[in-house]
């Protein structure tokens, strides 16, 4: 089945939030918990995408989201070249089918296209999500830090955040 790359609408606000909740019960699939995944949450972050930011989804042939990337412009001025707060989901069922890189790609372009242009992407990732870390690597990332003990699981137990940016 294949799949295609739109600009986020506001009527994708229910679609997202089931993206993010599938997602969110995955280990390392995204960092909030399937009941942070709130209606308020995705409202916030759909409007920031679409006042100043980029905010896409994957749909398949009958239009089903099934996946979502957003990132937001850092607002203030010495910082507008950045687009940061980013956060990708993929469903589980279109996992390792080019979803993700797909979005990525996409977002690097629409990026590219703001005024002013964005030249710097970044994101964080969790230490032990080897899988993610991979991924943003062979699309250009570059680990620039690490934030200790910036999580915390359920279980009370810390995980360090890698940091990570992009030079478009």
């Amino acid at each position: 089945m294949s799949f295609s790359i739109r600009q986020t609408r506001p009527y994708d606000a229910g679609p997202i939030a089931a993206v993010h909740r599938a997602t969110a019960v995955i280990p390392g699939g995204i960092a909030r918990r399937p009941e942070e995944i709130t209606d308020a949450y995705i409202d916030r972050v759909l409007n920031e995408a679409l006042a100043d930011g980029v905010g896409l989804v994957a749909v398949d042939t009958a239009g089903v989201v099934c996946g979502e990337i957003h990132a937001v412009r850092i607002p203030v001025k010495l910082f507008e070249h950045v687009l940061s707060d980013l956060t990708v989901a993929v469903h589980p069922d279109w996992r390792g089918r080019g979803v993700g890189s797909a979005l990525f790609e996409a977002l690097f372009a629409a990026a590219r296209a703001m005024d002013p242009p964005i030249v710097r992407v970044e994101l964080n990732a969790g230490a032990g999500n080897a899988g993610a870390i991979r991924l943003y690597e062979r699309l250009g990332f570059r680990i620039e830090g690490r934030l200790e003990k910036r999580g915390r699981f359920p279980d009370g137990a810390f995980e360090d955040d890698i940091a990570m940016g992009l030079i478009l």
